[in-house]
């Protein structure tokens, strides 16, 4: 066969199949091209999931008719004013966008210029272009005010390979609702409404980012969320991202930005999840809106033809940043969960970035408070459950031999102990309600963020075993261990190769103390080390082995605590970060309200 030119005809079919792949497609890009007309309100239209209909109708800066006849040919555009493809700063510049759908759908294509204002208040006239599956059917004037409006129906009506593979009406209206929330969010200072076969989705006018992303997601991120502002370089991270404890199934409410341009990229997702690490179960994922502005010569925008993926100069900062940015306004979170009432927790934009505002409920620790930890961890005649922190960190003040004082709820934010239910709870009274805690979660955070703290500053305390003991495993997990000996010492495990298949522990961490079963420890970083590889850093392999270790290490269920144990724990969560969480992400701890202790008993 010989080589030919193909038709224009069925070149736009070829690039629709590019840019057009479902009703969605089409919403996207006709929506980013009226907000880079400039439009301040959107209304639109859909039926039947898009598949009838959908109709974009903005109040921007409108085209007139030669302009409009220009903008149905291919490779024709407005958003790319020179010949510099990178420095691009709308939604997009490709010319195919218009022509490609329009060869694939009945198209209209009504605009009127917004100018200077006549004698009789009226702007230029309003013209009307009709194309039936590329072939343009009609053109003349129409009446509409200054802005654009735009409808696609029977999408790929002529096209029956395409159209039977289109699903039905609710998934695709699914899709086009995803494309509305995300650029909704991208420019919160435009106003957007949808409609769906005749009823109203989205209403929403110009407002603040935050607030924009709690209307359209979840009013409860004003109560379970955290406001985001960091900078690193010439980049800059804000957003809203929800408390580890307010999670859902699905990862289907993260949206991320680049330069307010909606994206889907991998290294984003992955340092979302990597900010998470050890406070989310593995099936659990955050709600999330993130805007990352980056130098538009610091980023490709041009690897996706629909522009979803993006490509980072600096990979590795980028995901710093997002990783740095988010633990560390989790960090100033503390032990806050998303079980506390309205008032106990202040909205996510009211959240200081670089530090506690002065309405949150947790206080600052004073000296007489760890003075107060120090001496009921350390009150004699009773078991305690802090015995190795002092191999590591020095006492805040004296211990004396007395009975430790009650403490004053209204002191502290997780009150005061007053008993422990199942040997596995302990209840505590606090100024606005009742606070039940898991004692194994909760001391299982507290020495992970101890080995933590201990790691930064060199390695962890050792405690040698008088005898090493021996453990006889599989040889690839030994090989495993034996691998991985170097950062197993900084986490305080000192293990050697003794024969094919035993492993020699030496010394074990010194905050575990003397509750370490070592075959049971050994068999769980070996599958850990497993599964993580070599991919990871040695950071995050630290991080995954100590959350491992910690868990071995805390106070189990079933073990009675006396009332000055429970306060000291309780007061060690209060200044400890991420303690709303263990380390597999389940809340340490709940709290009743009086109101909701009120409504169980009948009283309100």
């Amino acid at each position: 066969m010989s080589i030919r030119r193909l038709p224009s005809e069925l070149i736009n079919r070829i690039a629709a199949g590019e840019v057009v792949e479902r009703p969605a497609s089409a919403l996207k890009e006709l929506v980013e091209n009226a907000l880079d007309a400039g439009a301040c309100q959107l209304l639109i239209r859909l039926s039947a999931g898009g598949l009838d209909k959908v109709e974009v109708i903005d109040d921007g800066h409108g085209m007139a008719a030669d302009e409009m006849a220009l903008a149905l040919e291919r490779h024709a555009t407005s958003k790319l004013p020179d010949e510099h493809i990178e420095n691009v700063e709308s939604f997009g510049f490709r010319g195919e966008a218009l022509p490609s759908i329009a060869s694939v759908s009945r198209f209209t294509l009504e605009s009127r210029v917004r100018g200077p204002s006549t004698g009789s208040g009226q702007a230029g006239e309003g013209w009307q272009l009709i194309v039936d599956h590329g072939e343009k059917v009609s053109e003349g004037p129409a009446a509409l005010p200054p802005g654009t409006r735009v409808k696609v129906e029977g999408l790929f009506d002529k096209v029956p390979a395409r159209r039977k593979f289109l699903r039905t009406p609710r998934s695709e209206y699914q899709a086009c609702l995803d494309v509305v929330r995300r650029l909704a969010m991208a420019r919160s200072d435009v106003g957007f409404t949808f409609e769906h076969d005749g009823r109203t989705i989205i209403e929403v006018q110009p407002q603040s980012a935050p607030e924009r992303v709690a209307s359209l997601l979840s009013p409860e991120l004003s109560r379970h969320g955290l406001g985001i502002d960091t900078q690193r370089g010439g980049m800059r991270l804000t957003g809203v991202i929800s408390l580890p404890t307010f999670n859902r199934g699905m990862g289907d409410q993260q949206y991320l930005f680049v330069n307010d341009r909606p994206v889907k990229d991998r290294l984003l997702v992955g340092a979302l999840r990597g900010a998470y690490r050890d406070l989310l179960p593995r099936d659990r994922h955050p709600i999330a809106a993130l805007f990352l502005e980056v130098p538009t010569h610091d980023v490709d925008i041009n690897v996706h033809p629909a522009k979803t993926e993006v490509r980072f100069h600096d990979a590795s900062g980028v995901r710093g940043l997002i990783v740095g940015g988010l633990r560390h306004a989790l960090e100033e979170a503390g032990h806050l969960s998303a079980a506390r009432e309205q008032h106990a927790q202040p909205a996510a934009w009211q959240v200081e970035p670089m530090g506690m505002p002065p309405s949150s409920p947790m206080a600052p620790v004073s000296g007489d408070v760890r003075a107060e930890l120090a001496e009921l961890a350390g009150a004699p005649g009773q078991p305690s459950v802090w015995e190795a922190q002092a191999a590591y960190a020095p006492p805040q003040a004296r211990a004396e031999a007395a009975t430790a004082p009650t403490p004053n709820v209204q002191q502290f934010p997780l009150g005061a102990a007053r008993g422990q239910v199942a040997a596995t709870y302990i209840v505590a009274e606090a100024e606005d309600g009742l606070v039940i805690v898991d004692q194994h979660a909760a001391h299982e955070r507290l020495v992970l963020e101890r080995m933590r703290r201990a790691a930064g500053d060199g390695a962890v305390a050792r405690q040698p075993l008088l005898i090493p003991e021996p453990v006889e495993m599989d040889g690839a997990d030994c090989d495993r261990l034996e691998e991985a000996a170097g950062e197993l010492m900084q986490l305080g495990l000192e293990v050697e190769r003794f024969g094919s298949g035993t492993m020699l522990v030496r010394s074990v961490p010194a905050p575990l103390g003397d509750r370490v079963k070592s075959p049971a420890l050994l068999a769980d970083i070996a599958a850990e080390l497993a599964e993580l590889g070599t991919a990871l850093s040695l950071r995050d392999r630290l991080d995954e082995v100590a959350g491992t270790m910690a868990c071995h290490g805390s106070v189990r269920a079933g073990r009675i605590l006396s009332v000055a144990e429970m306060n000291a724990l309780l007061r060690e969560m209060e200044v400890t970060p991420h303690s709303g969480s263990c380390n597999h992400g389940r809340p340490t701890w709940v709290k009743l309200a009086h109101g909701d202790i009120e409504k169980l008993f009948g009283r309100k």
